[in-house]
């Protein structure tokens, strides 16, 4: 479960193979109920995933194991959830987005879990299920505000 059905024992950075899989997951999540269940899903995954971390590295000092991306998946629709809101809210089809809407939200993610500038670093630091799932959540609501600004920006003065 920590392993998102084993997408983390991918070869060579299993971090970025769990938010690419997130990706169309969330457009999936989205076409099917929406923000509502998009969020709700992000939420519900944090909670698992401090239970299937926290089941997965039991007696370890570190539970930052590389394999576990349940994190990243979480971390992912997180950052996607301004987007997601925009269009439900619009009452729009998430199906016609532009690929920027998609790209900009994963590279935007991967940047601050990679980079993990404050307060993703100290999140990182707390070496507990706990930390391994909010150091994602925090990079997570930093990408989704990055993109947020980008988009308002984009519509309004290109678009507008």
């Amino acid at each position: 479960m920590a392993t998102v059905g084993g997408i983390g024992y991918l070869p060579a950075a299993p971090g970025t193979w769990g938010s690419l899989a997130a990706v169309p997951a969330a457009l999936g999540l989205h076409w099917l109920g929406g923000f509502p269940a998009l969020a709700g899903l992000s939420a519900a995954s944090f909670v698992f995933g401090l239970w299937a971390v926290g089941q997965m590295t039991r007696d370890e000092a570190d539970p930052d194991r590389s394999e576990i991306v349940i994190d990243e998946v979480m971390g992912q629709w997180i950052a996607i959830l301004p987007m997601s809101l925009a269009f439900w809210l619009r009452d729009d089809s998430i199906r016609v987005l532009p690929w920027p809407a998609w790209v900009f939200p994963f590279l935007a993610f991967r940047f601050f879990d990679i980079v993990k500038p404050p307060p993703v670093g100290w999140a990182d630091r707390i070496k507990t299920p706990m930390g391994v799932m909010l150091d994602d959540a925090i990079a997570g609501v930093l990408a989704g505000v990055v993109c947020a600004l980008l988009g308002i920006v984009y519509h309004g003065l290109v678009l507008g």
